[in-house]
């Protein structure tokens, strides 16, 4: 049986509630989005896996406020029921200076964590950002309330020049980290 994997590409399009952040004339809805869809061609690839997205198209909107479009994406997974969820964020801070990739966890010594390492090491070997670390945030609401382990990752900072380089012209690489770390995961790389 295919191991199920839920990839939902954080925030909605440009110009609706919830669009995510901008900066460097970038959309991280877009490369969110782009980086998911990337990520399912490559799981669904293998017949070891079975991954959907949140977002399917462009221009999907999810729920009708901030609320409601987190409970809908939570709701997707857990319904279908996905045995892992991710879900795919850019940063950006006020200091341009600051860039890298984190991976957000509800608990640290669980599943999440482990797997969370693997996915680390696959962005910052594929795509060459800096290992921001594992950090464990339990008020996020979709760690909060998927029934499966989950992972929330923050490619990197569109506010750092560095940074939005990557994720402007190698989101292939993103996604292909991602997949590599969960190969390795589950022992098969």
């Amino acid at each position: 049986m295919a191991i199920k994997i839920f990839i939902d590409q954080g925030h909605n399009p440009s110009g609706f509630f919830n669009s995510g952040a901008e900066a460097n004339g970038l959309s991280e809805s877009e490369i969110n989005f782009q980086v998911g869809i990337y990520l399912q061609n490559l799981l669904n690839s293998d017949p070891r896996f079975e991954a959907r997205v949140s977002r399917p198209e462009p221009n999907t909107v999810l729920g009708t406020n901030n609320t409601t479009s987190l409970a809908q994406r939570v709701a997707m997974a857990n319904d279908w029921p996905a045995d892992y969820f991710i879900s795919i964020h850019c940063n950006v801070n006020p200091n341009p200076a600051i860039n890298g990739t984190e991976v957000y966890i509800y608990q640290y010594y669980t599943q999440s964590q482990w797997l969370a390492e693997h996915l680390m090491e696959g962005i910052n070997q594929v795509a060459g950002t800096v290992n921001n670390g594992i950090r464990e945030n339990p008020s996020l609401y979709v760690l909060r309330n998927t029934n499966m382990p989950s992972n929330l990752i923050e490619l990197g900072y569109l506010s750092n020049l560095s940074d939005a380089d990557k994720l402007r012209n190698d989101q292939y690489g993103f996604a292909y980290g991602i997949f590599l770390g969960f190969m390795r995961y589950f022992g098969f790389a």
